[in-house]
């Protein structure tokens, strides 16, 4: 029987695929399995997870501790927050075109190792300028890796795994969430101090930072030997190439020989772009920056325009408001532990905690207040660390939940209760109250984000998809930006404007949520 199958061209696992056809990419990446190659992917995706985690969060974790060594005020700490996504955002076209041109796993090497050099030097910084530019720099170079290793890992699953795959990007990242402050709790409460060549002082919170250089070096190491996305090569014509990978993921997940892999042939996805494809390796840069603009255009006419407008705003909605209270909440913790430190562990209703934040009344025969690090403050780590875990169940649950419940259905339910809990923690009334209700609003919408991206790769074809990854990222970013720009200046006004703003937040994005079409297991075109 299977050897007549196979002289019919056809094969017993593959009834409808004929070798003498050429697979189009759904067919020929889920003809490849998932097995150990898909496992070592995602395990060696994290390094490159958690750069961007890093990258955009240890400076929650610096602020209590160096805010006397670099005389940091209130505002000082939104900008160091805000800095990073400002980098994100002017870099997101560049790195967007440069992806789709270049390639995921050029760009993703290059990107990470670069980004470690400045988590080095905004390690060694002396200064709230120095850190605050290495932050920028930061900010611009992970903007581009992130957006490559979130098309990547897409784009070697098939479309049955494939929301799945960002459910598991979503607890990589909440495990490096934990992992942060773990080494905070290990680093930051030490008195250790010493002075480089007679200029540079090295603190705890120095050590910190370069401590966090390790997962971008080790992410650019991961990605110098693993093979180019096979859906990239195919857009670009080199289908040989996109099959030997093909196989490749195909031996290492059946165990089987790479000739056994049952697609033959691979569909030529650039015919009606031969000419331009062929000369893409000649082109002039002027003539490549054209090219990156042009690319562009499609996004912005119909059937893509209400698609790239609807996971834009999502995108803005979702980070200004996770993003702010996320970056902010060690700092509320510490003032939490502060609060309790300094009346004899008495506890009191948030609100309370938060009028340290106020302005207080001028007093001209007032003395100066001697600025005084509590390093008093593991329980804030500790809540930290659960915020994290909570977060991480979350994707564990979300992971079996968006194949049930779908993508659209699944980010309105999220959305909408976090929503309420971020009004809620107005009325939290003691540090447990506060740490539960935090987790959940912060795990909610880290897996809306999630969500969110994979919805991307599903509603936009593979030339445009990292670029439009690029480009709701850096909306979102702005909103990130802009939240964490405005947040100090809403707890000077009082305990209400903070968490009005961020359950605002997502109850519009729940409302704006419910018009996305459905992509619930659409294949990659």
């Amino acid at each position: 029987m299977k050897e007549d199958t196979k002289k019919n061209g056809t094969d017993t696992q593959f009834p409808l695929l004929k070798y003498s056809d050429a697979a189009n990419f759904e067919d020929a990446i889920s003809a490849t399995k998932f097995g150990k190659f898909n496992l070592l992917l995602l395990l060696v995706a994290i390094p490159g997870r958690w750069s961007s985690v890093f990258e955009t969060t240890t400076m929650s974790y610096v602020f209590p501790a160096a805010q006397c060594d670099l005389n940091l005020s209130l505002s000082n700490k939104g900008l160091l927050n805000a800095i990073t996504y400002l980098g994100m955002v002017s870099s997101a076209f560049v790195w967007g075109y440069l992806c789709d041109s270049l390639g995921r796993k050029k760009l993703m090497y290059i990107g990470f190792f670069l980004d470690a050099c400045f988590v080095v030097v905004s390690s060694l910084s002396q200064s709230f300028t120095v850190l605050l530019i290495a932050k920028f720099l930061g900010g611009c170079i992970i903007n581009g890796p992130f957006a490559a290793l979130t098309c990547y890992l897409s784009e070697f699953h098939s479309a049955k795994y494939r929301a799945r795959v960002q459910m598991v990007l979503g607890f990589v990242t909440s495990l490096g969430a934990i992992c942060l402050p773990l080494l905070a709790g290990l680093i930051l409460p030490s008195d250790m101090e010493f002075t480089i060549l007679n200029y540079l002082k090295i603190h705890p919170w120095n050590v910190y930072l370069l401590v966090a250089a390790l997962p971008p070096f080790f992410g650019g190491c991961v990605f110098l030997f693993l093979p180019e996305s096979p859906k990239f090569l195919m857009t670009t014509g080199r289908n040989e190439e996109a099959l030997e990978v093909l196989q490749l993921v195909y031996r290492i997940n059946t165990g089987k020989s790479a000739d056994s892999y049952p697609i033959k042939s691979l569909m030529d996805e650039r015919k009606q772009n031969e000419k331009e494809a062929t000369e893409h390796n000649e082109k002039s840069s002027k003539h490549a920056l054209a090219d990156g603009w042009n690319q562009l255009k499609p996004l912005f006419i119909p059937p893509l325009l209400q698609n790239i407008l609807l996971v834009c705003g999502l995108q803005m909605l979702l980070m200004m408001s996770i993003n702010t209270l996320r970056l902010w909440l060690p700092q509320l913790f510490q003032a939490i532990n502060d609060y309790e430190y300094y009346n004899n562990g008495t506890t009191a209703p948030l609100c309370t905690v938060l009028e340290v934040f106020q302005p207080q009344p001028k007093n001209l025969t007032a003395t100066p207040v001697e600025c005084v690090v509590n390093t008093h403050n593991s329980q804030v780590y500790m809540n930290a660390m659960k915020v994290a875990f909570l977060t991480m169940f979350g994707f564990f649950v979300a992971g079996s939940l968006i194949n049930i419940l779908g993508k659209k259905r699944l980010l309105f339910i999220f959305s909408f209760s976090a929503g309420i809990i971020g009004f809620s923690l107005y009325f939290a009334q003691n540090t447990t109250m506060t740490l539960v209700m935090a987790a959940m609003y912060i795990g909610m919408g880290n897996i809306c984000i999630n969500v969110i991206l994979s919805v991307v790769v599903d509603l936009f074809p593979t030339t445009l998809r990292t670029m439009t990854i690029s480009l709701t990222m850096m909306i979102g970013r702005m909103g990130a930006m802009t939240g964490n720009l405005i947040f100090p200046y809403l707890l000077k006004q009082g305990c209400a404007p903070p968490f009005i703003s961020i359950g605002l937040g997502m109850i519009s994005c729940a409302t704006v949520g419910l018009l996305l079409p459905n992509t619930d297991m659409k294949a990659l075109q």
